[in-house]
């Protein structure tokens, strides 16, 4: 079971990488973030399949994309300056703790 949540945090930061340079791509005319886009991606896909061996699809996904929601986020905001008002924050703080429901109390996400 282990293992299966590496693959997904492994997942979950290949997403974060290529969708972090998915606009310095430039619609796929930079050659070397254009590689990490797609090679992120698929990375993301492929340890998110193994994940998906014991963890439930839904539950997955849930972890995944909020967890990517969050760090994206707070890549743009640290490192891209890119502002986030009160309301975002707040959404982010949900989904968040979304995240930490279904890990902490959750018996669906195979604990």
């Amino acid at each position: 079971m282990t293992s299966n949540y590496l693959y997904l945090g492994l997942a979950i930061v290949a997403e974060v990488a290529a969708t972090s340079l998915l606009k310095q791509a430039e619609g796929f005319t930079r050659l070397w973030p254009s590689l990490v886009v797609v090679v992120g991606y698929g990375l993301a896909f492929f340890f998110l399949s193994l994940t998906l061996r014991t963890i439930p699809t839904g539950v997955a996904y849930a972890i995944w994309s909020g967890a990517g929601i969050v760090l994206v986020s707070a890549i743009g905001w640290l490192a891209l300056g890119q502002r986030l008002d009160a309301a975002a924050l707040i959404g982010i703080g949900l989904i968040l703790a979304g995240v930490l429901v279904i890990n902490l109390f959750s018996r669906t996400a195979g604990h």
